[in-house]
């Protein structure tokens, strides 16, 4: 099937969005927007109020539909990525330095590139591989410090290593580690089993990229889920467990860790405050429990 949609004016954007039923308020704002964001990119939030067109293949919206509410969901996922990108970057330098702490005191600063380490020797080649990729790039002082007075091992020391290494990274050495014994080691700090701390770390890595990439979060139906955990109670009770690809329990998993990495965040009080502030936000859309605010994981936080 060969593309045909012609490259449309703002105007004309417009145009087709009123013929479509949707009420442009403001139309000098609706051209700001469609120029500095884009139709298609739009597009995603005023999906929910589209409704089926009665001519096959073409869009309609449903009465009552606005622009202004379409943008109005846009700022909401943009305030809730900005949110959740806060939490990350403490939740990653928190997994790097106690990843790093723990091989550090067993195996010596430059015990964890002992691939004997390892269950899986090709994961470890080519996380290895993509490793010595960022020192190369690097041109944070201390990794130059070492180059200039260090070459055996050639390597810096694991706490060196963990400064350029990202999340991703990290969840896969962390993964592939051969013992149970150091991966439980490593999750103890934070009341989780190692399974569920390894999966966690491999899903908010994926969260994390989208939020970096500037992706749609909000109504987001993921394809790399975390395991669900079954302690300690508090965080299990916040799960839910009938919506495991959407944001919610990416967000309770996150206020669980952000509870013991800063325990005098606000971060919890803030989602709960962004929510109030954009009602058109259905969190059933992200998985939200209808009695998620009785529970005691987020009464804690209101």
């Amino acid at each position: 099937m060969k593309f045909t949609k012609p490259a449309l004016s703002i105007a004309d954007q417009i145009a087709l969005l009123e013929r479509r039923g949707m009420t442009v308020p403001d139309r000098a704002r609706a051209e700001h927007y469609l120029r500095h964001i884009s139709y298609y990119r739009l597009r995603a939030y005023w999906l929910p109020f589209e409704t089926p067109a009665e001519v096959n293949g073409d869009h309609a919206f449903r009465e009552g539909a606005s622009f202004d509410d379409a943008v109005s969901l846009y700022v909401f996922d943009r305030q809730l990525r900005l949110l959740v990108m806060d939490a990350v970057e403490r939740i990653e330098v928190s997994f790097r330095g106690t990843w790093a702490h723990h091989l550090a005191m067993k195996y010596g600063p430059h015990g964890y590139i002992d691939g004997t380490l390892y269950g899986r020797q090709d994961h470890y080649a080519k996380a290895l591989a993509g490793l010595i990729e960022e020192i190369d790039r690097s041109r944070d002082t201390f990794i130059e410090h070492y180059r200039q007075k260090y070459d055996d091992p050639e390597l810096p020391p694991i706490w060196m290593a963990a400064e350029v290494m990202s999340l991703g990274q990290l969840s896969k050495w962390l993964g592939n580690l051969k013992l149970r014994s150091d991966r439980q080691a490593i999750a103890k700090p934070y009341g989780l089993d190692e399974k569920v701390l390894v999966s966690a770390a491999h899903h908010i890595a994926h969260v994390r990229n989208i939020c970096a990439h500037h992706g749609r979060l909000w109504n987001k139906q993921f394809t790399v889920t975390m395991k669900l955990p079954q302690y300690p109670a508090s965080l299990k009770l916040a799960i839910n467990p009938t919506t495991e690809r959407r944001l919610y329990n990416t967000l309770a998993a996150i206020g669980y860790l952000i509870g013991i990495i800063a325990s005098g965040s606000d971060w919890r009080r803030n989602l709960i405050n962004l929510i109030d502030e954009y009602p058109l936000a259905d969190t059933a859309a992200m998985g939200f429990p209808a009695n998620w605010r009785d529970m005691a994981a987020w009464r804690v936080a209101a």
